[in-house]
């Protein structure tokens, strides 16, 4: 009996290493693969350095046709969700799960217009599609996201009351924003009839820097930045 009881407790030990053996030597499921892609995108806003999420320049249609270059002025240094957007949104974005935004400002080819852009980054997609909700539609500029200006530069007048123009778009869990106004400075009350044109372009830098951030890379397990 003893005999017969040590057999059977060597082929369940047998079964069981085996079984453990090629649980550890197989490759990752697709779904392994999905979630550690997702899990990289997400935390790209951390461990990316500054100038990738936003470059020297980002390229754009002009209004009058052809390709120009938006070049970067500076590059804020705080990321709390709080101090980027104005007091009527915070809450909406900490109830969202809002973890940072990061902020730059750029100035397009033409030196006319200063353009500030988020990036919010969320837990998952529902928590970004939740926030993006809580900001006003048709490209009104507030509460929005605040405008960053640099003292000593050609953005320095860009101000609140500066803010003519806003644009969102949202994918992963990310939700990027623009806010733009003119160098001078002048108040948004104080223009008139005005093209709504002169900022469309801040949508493709927006778009560019959404694009850059949110898609999926093709995993390397084996890499540093993985985890499979």
């Amino acid at each position: 009996m003893a005999s017969a009881l040590t057999l059977i407790c060597a082929v369940v030990a047998g079964v069981a290493g085996g079984v453990a053996g090629a649980e550890l030597s197989r490759g990752p499921s697709a779904a392994e693969i999905q979630q550690a892609s997702s899990e990289e995108t997400a935390r790209r806003w951390q461990v990316w350095p500054a100038g990738k999420i936003f470059p020297s320049t980002l390229r754009y249609v002009a209004e009058q046709g052809g390709e120009e270059s938006a070049r970067r002025v500076g590059i804020s240094t705080r990321t709390d969700c709080a101090a980027a957007v104005d007091a009527a949104l915070r809450t909406a974005l900490k109830t969202a799960g809002c973890r940072a935004v990061l902020r730059a400002t750029y100035l397009d080819a033409l030196q006319g217009v200063v353009v500030t852009i988020g990036v919010a980054a969320f837990p998952d997609q529902a928590s970004a599609l939740a926030a993006r909700a809580a900001f006003p539609p048709g490209g009104v500029p507030s509460p929005g996201l605040r405008a960053l200006a640099f003292p000593q530069t050609v953005a320095d007048r860009f101000s609140a009351a500066a803010r003519q123009a806003s644009s969102l778009a949202q994918a992963g869990p990310y939700l990027v924003i623009t806010t733009a106004g003119q160098v001078d400075g002048r108040p948004a009350r104080s223009v008139g009839h005005q093209r709504s044109t002169i900022f469309a372009f801040t949508s493709d830098l927006e778009e560019r820097i959404l694009t850059t951030l949110a898609t999926p890379a093709r995993p390397d397990c084996a890499g540093k930045d993985w985890q499979c």
